[in-house]
């Protein structure tokens, strides 16, 4: 009897892990495997909750055990099944070099694996982890990256510049290194409104819903699977933005309905694959071209 044949569309995915919530790997792994996608989930550090909830001890693996994982990650016979890599919060700094050595191994196989990094450095409030560890996202994995999708703030940080406005947003980002940079926490345009920026060599978007008062733990890591998921199907740049930015206000919206604590991804499965909620797309004036893109 035949063995099945093994898709080729797995997505290692390298972040966090919490025993409740849907933040870090819960909230990637669950979207992606939900889009069809086998995943490869590598902690990088261990929690009960997200941080934002209370404190809590944090299980880091040892710099060396994590760099053997990623050595044996680097000799798995399966790097033919990768499609995607996608990076999100960090444990410690030396964890970046060893990312981008398992990056660098599999692209040198497959030179269209896709590798997201999402650098979860920071919010409003200055930067959550050592700046360690942030200069090491900056130094050592956004330049290996296709695509990043870090919020305002983390792109104010990398690029060491304020964002005042979405102009600014898109002249820093088209400076940090990867291809295809989709920036949260945009400057809105609709009153009341947030949105997130898609920006590369030759097209600027902008993606609005109406501010939503609810659960935001694990928006960042929902949006980069789902937008790393739909660029992986092949689908055009405006609808990839338009499907993730849809999806995860469709969610919040509906957990916050709730009032739940936390995104209630396993109640809304349906919204990652077919969300209903109404976004409004915009074209920018590319600043490159002085046209609108």
């Amino acid at each position: 009897m035949n063995k099945p044949a093994i898709s080729s569309n797995a997505v290692i995915v390298i972040s966090s892990h919490v025993v409740r919530g849907s933040v870090g790997n819960r909230a990637a792994v669950f979207a992606l495997e939900t889009l069809g996608h086998p995943v490869w989930a590598v902690p990088t550090v261990i929690l009960p909750w997200h941080p934002g909830h209370g404190p809590a001890k944090r299980i880091v693996p040892p710099v060396e055990q994590f760099d053997d994982l990623i050595a044996d990650l680097e000799r798995a016979p399966w790097l033919g099944e990768i499609s995607g890599i996608m990076s999100g919060y960090l444990g410690n700094a030396a964890q970046a070099s060893a990312v981008a050595r398992l990056v660098k191994t599999i692209k040198a196989k497959n030179k269209n694996v896709l590798y997201l990094c999402d650098p979860v450095i920071g919010d409003e409030k200055g930067l959550y982890v050592p700046e360690a560890t942030a200069t090491a996202i900056r130094d050592d994995l956004m330049p290996l990256a296709d695509i990043s999708t870090p919020n305002r703030f983390e792109l104010a940080w990398l690029a060491g510049a304020d964002l005042p406005d979405n102009k600014a947003i898109m002249q820093a980002a088209l400076h940090a290194g990867p291809a295809t940079m989709l920036v949260t926490s945009a400057h809105p345009m609709l009153a009341g409104g947030t949105g997130n920026l898609l920006v590369n060599h030759a097209l600027a978007l902008l993606a609005e819903h109406r501010l939503v008062t609810g659960p935001t733990n694990g928006l960042g890591d929902l949006t980069s699977a789902l937008f790393l998921a739909r660029m992986l199907s092949g689908l055009e740049l405006e609808q990839v933005l338009q499907r993730t930015t849809a999806s995860v206000f469709e969610i919040m919206a509906r957990s916050a309905k709730r009032g739940a604590d936390e995104l209630m991804l396993e109640a809304d499965a349906s919204s990652l694959s077919t969300p209903m909620a109404m976004v409004q797309m915009r074209h920018l004036t590319h600043p490159t071209k002085g046209i609108r893109a």
